[in-house]
């Protein structure tokens, strides 16, 4: 093994719909200990044209992340590892260079495009051939918007994470785990489908390689090459979809465990080792995306602590100043909620107006408005957790019954994981023992697979196995504090009004 795989440092970059985050593992006194060196915020931009990404700054946040760890390493960087949110990608001009600011996956367009490409292959086949959830933000109905819109479809595409790879010097590649979240990978392999790329006329000349988690993908070059630190750093695709690095670092055995990956998304689910594409999991509109390993993360998509955001940005707007950490104190001394909201609503999952859209549904069924002053937030904000814990204890019912597992204990991963009170309730909902993981498990996975591959002298990808990462990731996890709540209140039983039966009827 080269000696910058054995001693160097390695860097992880999480990119984030909300903050990007650049971290070093170093190796101090023979412990490899994590270290944040950089975070930036990042949200989409709103233009009269649609919603946007901006991927230059977003390009060099990430660049000065990189210069600060050079300068924290002296002893050099092994390799780079970029993970981000999945399905958004960027279009490249023929000489490499970008058409423009990707849209951002929120943006309204792909609702047109998502019924017009399901007149042309019906919905119930691209789920038999790709196992992927039906959402309008997946990678194949914004293709088509592209194509609706009058774009090349002959124009190459990167998603996210791995053209920042390729900023940095890597192949243009398409990582396994996050090819899947595009609805466009043949379900059990690791080929595109030619099935749909012939339905919908997109070109699958377009779509890059797809190559395994843990592949090598090029050398740093450019202007950060010629820093000491980087010399010969390795670019290595960990699972370029962060759920999938995030969930990789779970310290988990057996088949009695859940996830949910908690962030701006709650990605609730299990890991099994094929995918499971019944008529109940199709009606309830499961996914089966690609995991570590070869390994299937089964889950679905519940909207997250993005709807608390939205409300504290507008409350913000209003004078009205409040912290996570208040929210959550005040929170845990209400009682429960008069009301549950449908998180999934498909009106809550586009920006904007949140008060507004999460009062309307409490008027249609007869409740009052939540008003913005000190009293309606923390009530609003209690309505939030909770009718995101029921959410998930239905996701979980709805888990066990389609696959058959004994669920008994439920890992929770992600910034979410920090906040206690959604936590407890989570327990007390679902029924199973909530086991609060790391706050930052994806940037964790994220090494364990750069680890996992140098470990292998980056022979063979194939080699990166769902098992050495999660044992690897254990010898290197950190945590950060929790969100605070009052920790000597007793769990309360949830009354008849609110509690969630295992058996009730879902969707």
């Amino acid at each position: 093994m080269q000696r910058s795989a054995r001693k160097a440092a390695l860097v992880a970059v999480d990119l984030g719909a909300q903050s990007c985050r650049i971290s070093i593992l170093r190796s101090k006194q023979g412990v490899p200990q994590i270290e944040v060196i950089h975070r930036f915020s990042n949200a989409p931009i709103s233009t009269d044209a649609g919603l946007y990404w901006n991927i230059e700054a977003i390009f060099e946040g990430v660049s000065a992340g990189l210069r600060m760890c050079a300068e924290a390493a002296p002893e050099g960087i092994a390799s780079i590892g970029v993970d981000g949110w999945a399905v958004d990608y960027v279009r490249l001009r023929s000489d490499g260079s970008p058409f423009g600011n990707p849209f951002c996956y929120r943006d309204e367009r792909t609702a047109k495009a998502m019924a017009e490409v399901h007149r042309l292959i019906s919905p119930d086949r691209l789920y038999s051939l790709t196992g992927i959830q039906l959402l309008s933000l997946n990678t194949l109905y914004q293709l088509y918007a592209d194509k609706l819109a009058g774009i090349d479809s002959g124009s190459r595409w990167l998603n996210l994470p791995e053209y920042v790879t390729h900023l940095l010097g890597g192949k243009p590649v398409s990582e396994y785990t996050n090819a899947t979240h595009t609805q466009l990978v043949t379900l059990g392999t690791r080929d595109w489908c030619d099935e749909i790329f012939r339905a919908t006329g997109l070109e699958r000349a377009a779509a890059p390689d797809i190559v395994p988690t843990g592949s090598i993908v090029g050398t740093l070059s450019g202007p950060l090459s010629t820093l000491p630190a980087f010399c010969g750093t390795r670019l290595i695709v960990p699972a370029c979809h962060d759920t999938a690095s995030a969930i990789a670092a779970i310290p988990a055995r057996g088949e009695d465990w859940a996830f949910i990956s908690s962030g701006t998304w709650s990605l609730v689910g299990t890991v099994l080792d094929s995918p499971c594409i019944t008529e109940e999991a199709c009606q309830l509109n499961f996914t089966n995306l690609g995991g570590v390993g070869g390994t299937t993360c089964f889950l679905k998509n519940v909207n997250g602590m993005w709807l608390l955001r939205q409300c504290m940005d507008e409350w913000e707007r209003l004078g009205q100043h409040w912290t996570l950490q208040d929210l959550v104190r005040q929170c845990a001394l209400l009682p429960q909620p008069q009301i549950l909201i449908d998180v999934d609503d498909p009106e809550l999952v586009l920006p904007g107006k949140m008060l507004g859209k999460i009062n309307a549904q409490c008027n249609r069924a007869g409740h009052e408005s939540f008003l913005p002053d000190s009293r309606g937030i923390p009530l609003l904000a209690n309505t939030i957790f909770h009718s995101l814990a029921r959410r998930y204890a239905q996701v979980l019912s709805a888990i066990t019954e389609i696959t058959g597992k004994n669920l008994k204990r439920l890992f929770i991963v992600g910034g979410g994981s920090k906040n206690t009170f959604l936590n407890r309730l989570t327990a007390e909902y679902s029924g199973l023992e909530v086991i609060p993981g790391s706050s930052e498990s994806t940037t964790v996975g994220n090494f364990a697979i750069q680890m996992a591959t140098l470990q292998n002298d980056g022979s063979s990808s194939h080699n990166v196995s769902a098992a050495s990462v999660a044992e690897i990731a254990q010898t290197i996890s950190f945590d950060f504090p929790p969100i605070l709540m009052d920790e000597d209140q007793p769990s309360r039983e949830l009354d008849a009004r609110t509690k969630v039966s295992q058996r009730e009827t879902r969707r």
